[in-house]
């Protein structure tokens, strides 16, 4: 493996509180994704259908709801941190915009959380209640 001349080894630009576990880096971590977009009305039939495109391509979407102008998806997303899933997110709309016949919407919003912060929230009442059902719903 190559390494950069200009990073020495073991050196790390974050602080040690936001380095990965080293257990975590091979696996990754489980975060609860919710990615939320809006913009110009579309067709409620197109909308729905382009999320269901973007459903069977990347099944590991667990729901969309969605209206003419807004929709939001939540899923679970593998990575080594927060920094990861959240760029991962980032990307997902604009990617997938012309394959899935997405509407050009933008990111308004996004939430990234550990699958522990997820649960406690379950538990404790409050926070997005678990998706059932998967799949896409309107608003």
């Amino acid at each position: 493996m190559r390494r950069l001349a200009s990073v020495e080894e073991g050196r790390s630009d974050r602080p040690e509180e936001e380095r990965a576990d080293p257990g975590d880096v091979e696996e990754g971590r489980l975060w609860h994704v919710t990615l939320s977009v809006a913009g110009t009305p579309a067709p409620v039939g197109e909308v729905r259908r382009a999320l269901e495109q973007l459903a069977h391509d990347h099944p590991f979407l667990l729901t969309s709801r969605y209206a003419g102008d807004h929709a939001e998806i939540r899923y679970w997303e593998q990575a080594r941190d927060l920094r990861d899933a959240a760029a991962v997110a980032l990307r997902l709309w604009g990617e997938h915009r012309r394959t899935a016949g997405l509407p050009p919407w933008e990111i308004v919003g996004l939430e990234v959380i550990g699958r522990d912060v997820y649960h406690q929230r379950i538990a404790e009442g409050y926070g997005p209640p678990p998706a059932v059902p998967v799949g896409v719903h309107p608003f």
